[in-house]
């Protein structure tokens, strides 16, 4: 059976830093269609690094990686020890693929927000994606769903 690590808010999971979520149907839709040849682990690493829900919006800044939210607040530490507790989520259940959602500081694999809190989307990864990236675990975001 495969194992598979997902963003909890694309689940449905109220755990998005304005305390709503970020549902996603075709992913919901991939699971059901997975069932009794995977599982899947939900995990939110903001909540597990110890951020609150809601919480102010946070971006990387694009020239030195540490992660400030809108009130100017370095929230780098948070950010880094949620993405060491999903690894360690992976890393037990043998997770070889993670989908996640996409700009998130903490999840995006194909861009994230630059910094600015400008919505510009710069090349890089968000401190998840690219930890478990860095263990071999393939990361993609919500939607490459439908290339699986």
């Amino acid at each position: 059976m495969d194992h598979i690590l997902v963003s909890a808010c694309l689940c449905g999971k109220n755990c998005k830093w304005d305390g709503g979520n970020n549902k996603n149907q075709k992913l919901l839709d991939y699971m059901e269609s997975m069932n009794g040849d995977a599982e899947f682990h939900e995990v939110c690493p903001e909540q597990m690094g110890g951020l609150s829900t809601p919480r102010p919006a946070s971006e990387i800044r694009a020239e030195d990686r540490r992660v400030v939210n809108t009130e100017g607040r370095d929230v780098t530490e948070e950010f880094e020890r949620g993405a060491e507790l999903a690894l360690q989520v992976a890393k037990e259940y043998g997770c070889t693929l993670a989908i996640l959602k996409e700009r998130s500081p903490s999840c995006g694999c194909h861009g994230i927000y630059d910094g600015t809190f400008s919505k510009k989307i710069v090349d890089g990864m968000g401190k998840t994606a690219e930890l478990l990236n860095a263990n071999g675990i393939r990361v993609i975001g919500e939607s490459e769903i439908e290339f699986l």
